[in-house]
C-alpha cells in the first residue's frame, strides 16, 4: 500500500490503482494525439467539401447559361423558319436566311455539346467530345455531376470523422475519470476498458473516413 496525501488528509492508495491511473494517462496522451490528427484531416476534407459545394453552384449556373443561349438560338432558328415557310422571305434573300438557319443550327448542335460536357465531366465525354475549354485548356472540365459526387463523398467522410472526435472526447473525459476515482481499482480497471473500446472505434472510424476521402 502507499499513502498519498489529498488536502492535507492521507489518502491509501493501492500499487494496483496508481498502475491504473499511469495507464489512464498514458491513453489519454495517445487518444487525445489522435483526436487532434482527426481534426486536422477532417478539417482538411471540410474545406475540400464546400470547395466541391462552391463548384456545384458555379458550374450548375455555367450549364443553366448556356441552356439559355441554346434557348434563344432555338427561338432565333424557329423564327427564321417560319420566315420561310411562309413566304415572307423573297427568293433573291432566301439564301442569306438559308445560311443564317445554318449557323444557327450549328451553335445549337454546339450549345448542346458544351452543356453535356460541363453537366457529365471531360472525362465522361471522351476527347473527341471536348467542345469547352477553361483558360484555352480542353479537357479539364470537372462536370456537375462529378461535383454533386464529390460533395456527398465529403460529407459522408466528415461525418464519420464526428463520430470519431466524439468517441475520442468520450475516451478522454474517461480517462479523467480515471485518474480522479483513484480510490477503487475495479472501476478504474472498467474505466481503462471503456477508454481502449472507444478509442480503438474512434481510431477505426478515423482510418474509414480518411479512406473514404476521394
Amino acid at each position: 500500500m502507499i499513502n498519498k496525501k489529498d488536502n492535507g488528509e492521507t489518502v491509501v492508495v493501492s500499487v494496483a490503482s496508481e498502475r491504473a491511473e499511469a495507464i489512464g494517462g498514458v491513453l489519454i496522451a495517445l487518444f487525445a494525439a489522435l483526436m487532434a490528427i482527426s481534426q486536422m484531416v477532417n478539417g482538411e476534407l471540410e474545406e475540400e467539401m464546400m470547395i466541391a459545394h462552391n463548384n456545384v453552384v458555379s458550374y450548375s449556373s455555367w450549364y443553366q447559361s448556356k441552356s439559355i443561349k441554346e434557348s434563344l438560338k432555338e427561338s432565333e432558328l424557329d423564327y427564321l423558319s417560319t420566315l420561310i415557310e411562309s413566304g415572307i422571305v423573297k427568293e433573291e434573300n432566301r439564301p442569306v436566311i438559308e445560311q443564317r438557319i445554318a449557323i444557327v443550327k450549328e451553335k445549337i448542335v454546339k450549345y448542346e455539346s458544351e452543356k453535356t460536357e460541363i453537366l457529365l465531366g471531360s472525362e465522361h465525354v471522351g476527347k473527341e467530345n471536348w467542345v469547352q475549354d477553361i483558360e484555352g485548356e480542353m479537357g479539364i472540365i470537372t462536370g456537375v455531376k462529378q461535383w454533386e459526387k464529390l460533395t456527398r463523398t465529403y460529407d459522408y467522410a466528415t461525418k464519420k470523422f464526428d463520430y470519431a472526435l466524439l468517441f475520442f472526447q468520450i475516451c478522454i473525459v474517461l480517462g479523467a475519470v480515471c485518474i480522479i476515482i483513484y480510490d477503487s481499482p475495479v472501476l478504474q480497471k472498467g474505466l481503462i476498458v471503456l477508454m481502449i473500446i472507444f478509442g480503438i472505434s474512434g481510431t477505426f472510424l478515423s482510418i474509414y473516413g480518411y479512406t473514404l476521402a476521394p
